[in-house]
């Protein structure tokens, strides 16, 4: 029987940080994110050609939300358990009446509805700038919640995983954010030349963008089928990281 208690205790305490850190958490994801409307939309929206049918300012929206989701549900998890580590309150957690299910559901958990957020907020700013519009409603919410979770999956090990604070930064900077901006985010990989469009299918981050801008416009660079079932696979992944961690006691009990 899980204990709820436990994970609502974690969970709102988690949730508490962020609307300490209000600052950093939304409003500076949200305003770096509307500088982009400014400067693809606008400036060189304005000298591109429709894509697929949609403007070039609409047509990047679905990958600005996701590139806020993919680093701030990464940031986000690493963080929350992370700073445990690091002034040595992991133990009082790992001996309290709370499994290791419990503990990562209550940690994924804050993080994923945090980016959640996030990216809704960040759609709703679009829609400020661009005419946005969303041809499937329920695909963009799994994709939304499923790549929340994923990644916040993963940035529970990244947390984990480091032992200092530059580490926590390294995969989301020099790894997922260029990983992002290569996979489609301003642009469809139909316009790239035969093989460097190969290439782009080995970015796992494109079958994401691309899922994602189909739940909006309905045009996409790789079938949705598959953009979801790379999304599941990915999760398991996660899933499988993490189980691991715990039952070997990975950078917990050392």
């Amino acid at each position: 029987m899980m204990n709820w208690h436990g994970i609502r205790a974690i969970y709102r305490f988690e949730m508490a940080r962020t609307l300490r850190t209000l600052l950093q958490s939304i409003v500076s994801p949200v305003v770096s994110t509307a500088l982009y409307f400014v400067v693809f939309g606008s400036a060189i929206g304005s000298r591109i050609p429709e894509v697929g049918g949609v403007s070039y300012g609409a047509f990047i929206v679905p990958g600005l939300v996701m590139l806020s989701l993919l680093t701030q549900s990464i940031t986000n998890a690493s963080f929350g358990i992370y700073f445990p580590k690091f002034v040595g309150t992991i133990y009082e957690l790992l001996s309290a009446p709370v499994s290791t299910l419990e503990i990562v559901v209550a940690y994924v958990g804050a993080a994923a509805t945090k980016s959640i957020a996030l990216g809704l907020i960040i759609m709703a700013t679009a829609a400020l700038f661009v005419p946005l519009q969303i041809q499937h409603p329920f695909v963009m919410l799994l994709f939304l919640v499923l790549t929340a979770v994923t990644f916040s999956l993963l940035g529970f090990i990244i947390g984990i995983w480091a032992d200092g604070f530059e580490k926590l930064q390294f995969i989301p900077t020099l790894i997922i954010t260029p990983l992002t901006f290569l996979g489609g985010s301003f642009y469809s990989i139909d316009m790239l030349p035969p093989f460097w469009q190969t290439v782009t299918l080995f970015n796992p981050v494109v079958y994401l963008v691309s899922g994602f801008r189909w739940s909006f416009y309905g045009h996409s660079d790789v079938s949705v089928g598959i953009s979801l079932l790379m999304t599941m696979v990915f999760l398991t992944l996660c899933l499988g990281g993490v189980a691991w961690i715990f039952k070997t006691g990975y950078r917990l009990k050392s």
